[in-house]
Parts: C-alpha cells; sequence; structure tokens
C-alpha cells in the first residue's frame, strides 16, 4: 500500500461521516445512493435514499412499478433521467443477471445510466475491484495535489486516472474511492480548503506552493432566466392538470398548464395565448394569484400565476386530468408546481 493511500484510510476510518448507505454492502442500494448523489448534495440525498428503499427494498421492486410510481419517489431529487434509467437498468438486470447486479465491468456498461463514474463506484464500493473513479471532489484532490493548472473539467483526467492508479492499494478499493471523494467533501472544499487536516498534505504541491485557493480554476455559471405564466383552472373543487409528453425536460411529469412568456407579452397575455394553443379553449378569467421563483440547475424560473376559469368542457384522458386538492400527492411534478401546491394548499 503506498503511503499516500496507507495516510488516507486511517484518515478515512477515523473521521467518515456515517451515512446510510455505508451501512451495507448490498450492490442495488450502493447503485441507488451513487445515481442519487450524481448532481445531488449528501444532505439532500439522505431522505430520499431511505424512503427510496423503504419503497422499493429489492430491485425486482423496481422493475415491476409504474413508472408514475418511479418518478413521484424521485419528485424533488431533479434530472428525472436517472430515474427512468434505473428502471431501465432494473427491468434487464432482473431479465438479463437473475436479479442481481452484476460485478462484471463489461456486464455494467450494458446497463443504461452505467458510466465510468457509476461502474467504478459500483465495482469497487460493493465488489472491492480495483477501479478509479473521478467525480468532482476527486478531481479537485488530485489537481491541487498535482498542481495541475486549469478549470476542473475533463481535460486532465487521463493524468489524474494515472496518478489513482499507481496510489490505489490491491486491496481494499472500497475504502480508498470513498475516503478520496470524503477528503474532498470534507476536506479539501472548492473554497477555503482546510489544508492543516489534510492526512495528504505534506505531498500536495499547491499546498506547499500556497495554491491551493486557486487550483483548480472555477468558472462562473451563467444562469438563464424564464418567466412562465401557470393557470389554475378551477371546477368543482378540481384542478385541472397535465402530463408532459416523452422526452425532453420534466417528460411525463404533471403540471398544471401554461408557458414561457415571450419577449413583449404581458403575463396575462402570454397565459391566454399559451392555453389556446395547448388546450385548445378560450379562458372566461384570469386573476393573479401569487408569483413563484424555482432555480433548476440550469436556469431560474418566475412562475406567474394566476386562477383561472373557462366555460369551455375539458374532458379528462391519459394525459389530462381534474384532481382534487387532496390527490395531488399522488402526481409526479416538477419543482415548481409542487412549490405552487405546498403554497395554495399545504
Amino acid at each position: 500500500m503506498s503511503e499516500f493511500s496507507s495516510k488516507l484510510n486511517r484518515w478515512y476510518l477515523k473521521n467518515a461521516r456515517d451515512l446510510p448507505w455505508r451501512q451495507t454492502k448490498d450492490p442495488y442500494k450502493i447503485w441507488i445512493s451513487e445515481i442519487m448523489l450524481q448532481q445531488t448534495t449528501v444532505a439532500a440525498v439522505i431522505p430520499f435514499y431511505e424512503r427510496w428503499v423503504k419503497v422499493f427494498p429489492v430491485v425486482q421492486h423496481v422493475a415491476k412499478a409504474p413508472l408514475q410510481k418511479i418518478l413521484k419517489a424521485w419528485q424533488g431529487l431533479g434530472y428525472y433521467s436517472r430515474a427512468r434509467n434505473i428502471q431501465k437498468a432494473a427491468k434487464l438486470i432482473v431479465k438479463n443477471f437473475k436479479g442481481k447486479i452484476p460485478s462484471d465491468q463489461e456486464a455494467l456498461k450494458t446497463l443504461p445510466g452505467f458510466g465510468p463514474y457509476t461502474i467504478g463506484a459500483v465495482s469497487s464500493i460493493a465488489f472491492d475491484k480495483r477501479v478509479p473513479i473521478i467525480d468532482a471532489n476527486v478531481r479537485r484532490v488530485v489537481m491541487r495535489y498535482l498542481a495541475l493548472e486549469g478549470f476542473a473539467d475533463t481535460s486532465y483526467d487521463t493524468e489524474i486516472l494515472k496518478f489513482l492508479d499507481k496510489v490505489m492499494p490491491q486491496k481494499g478499493n472500497n475504502v480508498f474511492n470513498q475516503a478520496m471523494m470524503e477528503l474532498g467533501a470534507l476536506v479539501c472544499l472548492s473554497r477555503s480548503p482546510a489544508c492543516m487536516f489534510c492526512p495528504v498534505n505534506v505531498g500536495c504541491e499547491a499546498y506547499k506552493q500556497g495554491r491551493q485557493e486557486v487550483i483548480p480554476q472555477s468558472k462562473k455559471k451563467e444562469i438563464k432566466e424564464i418567466n412562465v405564466a401557470i393557470a389554475l383552472i378551477e371546477k368543482d373543487k378540481k384542478y385541472f392538470i397535465q402530463r408532459r409528453p416523452k422526452g425532453g425536460l420534466f417528460a411525463d411529469l404533471w403540471e398544471f398548464p401554461g408557458g414561457k412568456i415571450e419577449k413583449g407579452e404581458t403575463p396575462k397575455q402570454a397565459l391566454f395565448r399559451e392555453i389556446k394553443e395547448e388546450l385548445g379553449i378560450e379562458l372566461g378569467s384570469a386573476e393573479p394569484l401569487m408569483n413563484v421563483t424555482q432555480f433548476y440547475t440550469e436556469f431560474k424560473a418566475n412562475l406567474h400565476v394566476f386562477r383561472c376559469e373557462s366555460a369551455q368542457v375539458l374532458s379528462e384522458n391519459s394525459t389530462r386530468k381534474w384532481v382534487p386538492r387532496q390527490k395531488f400527492s399522488d402526481y409526479p411534478m416538477p419543482s415548481g408546481s409542487v412549490k405552487i401546491v405546498k403554497k395554495l394548499f399545504l
């Protein structure tokens, strides 16, 4: 075992957080946690993970569940393609691997949603395979350790993998990979890294040069802002919702009708136009009710919500429903729609 991995592993065994997915060696549960942790913080993932494994304790339950149940369990985590890929992979695991997550990396490559990171995480953590993995935390740790100039993107991944392969132990890689990620999460932070507490700071080139604050370089991310007009159409104490089409943003999720406010339009003008285009009806009235702001990863949505009436009939079908307020929880919705429901009815 290298001096680097020896120091790192000792630090991890003493300082690792007690997280629910670290209390199991079940490859299925490790897989679910790793998918949830992509693009989502640990604190946010914990309640979703605990709820998921309670609703779907084994992979067979995921494979057999209706898609709407899968999406509902995922509601609030975002990136819903992750949930769809989990079910697609679960069906193949049941069909091709007798309901057991395969340990073979080539077999894992055949499963939807299993890219290099997920394959490496499941292989090393669940099966103790010697497979280095790179996530944002690992990339930052190694770039600082080697003083690699530039942005924390994939441009240095080949060099990072060579370093990891050099310092990884022959056994105990379930600990090593988790320790690398934990070091980045707790000590080698993107801002104000706690270098004094780092178990491998003696060999860190960025620390020795006093440049840990500027390696790697950070990119300023511009958040796009959109304005959306939303219609709450009520009839007999029920509200009209519709399911988004398959594919694209928020696919298969339910939402209140409405759409983007175009340049030069008022929210009310956009609302009447969108409802005519979407539903083929004319609104009788539309009164401003409230404004809701929702941040997504790629954009900020300002939702202008109107209470509306229509004399024209809106019939139900598989993608259109009239729902009483008590039943909203049965329908998976984007975060913006969930926020509207909570503000109005909960």
